[in-house]
């Protein structure tokens, strides 16, 4: 089963920008069904499936992408890793990376990365 998806609580202020990050980030879905009916005939029924997200986050819940899209396989399953925020410029990033190297956005090192460095070091 996928990552759960549920209502997002609201923190504030929230610029375009942070909407948008968050629409990506979690995915949109817009399921509709619209129809004109004049004296209970119906002249005119649409039915609108659509997803809205980042690459990573459809390929993380798998959806399916459109015929003739170009998807190189290694960023597929980097998309598909689990991923962690950075407590310090609080970027995601993948979370064995985060353990084991550091941040490769602002160079902060875990306690972890930072006591095998130390051992490889001692060696």
């Amino acid at each position: 089963m996928g990552p759960q998806m549920g209502p997002i609580k609201s923190t504030g202020n929230l610029s375009l920008l942070d909407v948008i990050d968050r629409i990506l980030d979690k995915g949109l879905v817009i399921n509709a069904d619209i129809s004109v009916s004049i004296v209970g005939v119906e002249l005119l029924g649409i039915k609108i499936k659509a997803a809205v997200a980042s690459f990573e986050t459809a390929a993380k819940y798998g959806l399916q992408f459109p015929t003739g899209t170009e998807i190189n396989e290694k960023v597929s399953e980097a998309a598909k890793q689990l991923k962690e925020i950075c407590p310090e410029c609080g970027k995601k990033s993948g979370r064995d990376e985060l353990l084991h190297e550091g941040c490769p956005w602002c160079g902060w090192i875990s306690a972890r990365a930072l006591r095998l460095e130390t051992e490889h070091s001692q060696r």
